[in-house]
């Protein structure tokens, strides 16, 4: 099968840079597959797991708290806003941040600043939602 060049990158570090099968990933308009030859995107991706399927049916999980997903025909780029390989997860941390957002989110006042921690909280929950459904298919 034909492999496309993919990367994803974050704000802090280069997550994963090589060659794919398909792409799989949440867009902001449902999940998106993404083999080469896929016509030009651009759209933003919601928090979640972008599945990069190697050859041999090795495929890599990386979660992402949402960006910006371009496609061209022979690659693919996750900018994401926050990037963390699913094997370097970790729950107690998780758990941690997102009761800390929830307390943060009862104080804040402005439409902006609600926004930011609403956005955080829903990452939080969709990255604590991965680690359960990682656990429970070990």
């Amino acid at each position: 099968m034909a492999t496309i060049k993919v990367s994803v990158v974050s704000a802090e570090e280069k997550i994963f840079e090589g060659d794919a099968e398909l792409v799989s990933l949440p867009g902001v308009s449902g999940e998106l597959g993404i083999l080469r030859g896929h016509e030009p995107l651009i759209t933003l991706i919601r928090p979640g797991t972008v599945r990069i399927h190697k050859a041999k049916d090795e495929i890599d999980e990386i979660f992402v708290a949402g960006g910006v997903l371009e496609v061209q025909p022979t690659v693919v780029t996750v900018l994401a806003d926050t990037a963390i390989r699913t094997k370097d997860l970790d729950e107690a941390r998780t758990v941690e941040a997102l009761e800390a957002a929830k307390s943060q989110r009862e104080q804040v006042k402005g439409d902006l600043e609600i926004a930011k921690v609403e956005a955080e909280i829903s990452a939080l929950s969709a990255q604590l939602a991965l680690i359960k459904k990682i656990r429970q298919h070990r």
